[in-house]
């Protein structure tokens, strides 16, 4: 099989939407399980998925039944919801391109790095893999997002960064920053207005609101 026809996992080499029953709707559903659960062990409920997504629990309900319907999430009455090992494939997909999209668009198109998300969440349903492979290459393989999201690699796997939340470190113990949340622009643009990049060393708190702080995660020093 020639490099241009290769596969390397579910519905590699297509548009999102050629997978049977994969459309944007089911990506969006899929990637945010996966990313509530990235840096943190709480369960993922239908509650944090409706305001993670901005929709109603019937929304939820109803798109939940269809994942489960396909194989890709497990989800049991008033219960927690789990990606199933396909399910995951397809989420760490739809993370590899966001996240290359958004480091695309900071180093390549002049974006700031609290206005890429939402073209990313636009551009992430329209690419192909080959195109994201191509970008990754273009990259120089970037292991993280402007934001210090991990990026997972083509082979599905993740290197999260072992950081702890800014807000839970003692005010004065020197960290590095580690990973900035990109779900708040206005966390990204108090960052930027004081200075706090990543791999910057700060003190604790490092003048950062209490909303901030809950935001930002670390590397605790010395």
């Amino acid at each position: 099989m020639s490099p241009r026809t290769a596969r390397t996992g579910p519905g590699a080499g297509q548009r999102g939407g050629r997978v049977p029953g994969l459309t944007p709707v089911a990506e969006d559903y899929l990637k945010v399980v996966w990313n509530l659960g990235e840096w943190s062990d709480e369960p993922v409920t239908t509650s944090m998925l409706a305001r993670r997504l901005g929709v109603g629990l019937p929304s939820v309900s109803e798109t939940l039944g269809r994942l489960v319907a396909r194989g890709w999430v497990e989800h049991e009455r008033y219960g927690s919801v789990r990606l199933t090992a396909e399910g995951r494939a397809l989420a760490v997909r739809m993370v590899r391109r966001h996240r290359l999209v958004e480091t695309w668009l900071v180093e390549h198109l002049g974006y700031a790095w609290d206005e890429v998300h939402d073209e990313a969440e636009v551009l992430e349903h329209a690419v192909s893999d080959l195109f994201v492979e191509r970008l990754d290459a273009l990259l120089g393989h970037p292991v993280r997002d402007p934001h210090g999201d991990p990026v997972p690699r083509a082979d599905g796997t993740v290197a999260r960064p072992d950081a702890v939340l800014l807000a839970t470190v003692p005010a004065g113990v020197h960290v590095r920053v580690a990973r900035i949340d990109d779900e708040d622009p206005d966390v990204l643009r108090e960052c930027a207005a004081l200075g706090v990049g990543l791999d910057d060393v700060v003190a604790a708190p490092g003048g950062l609101s209490p909303r901030a702080a809950a935001a930002v995660r670390v590397v605790v020093l010395g």
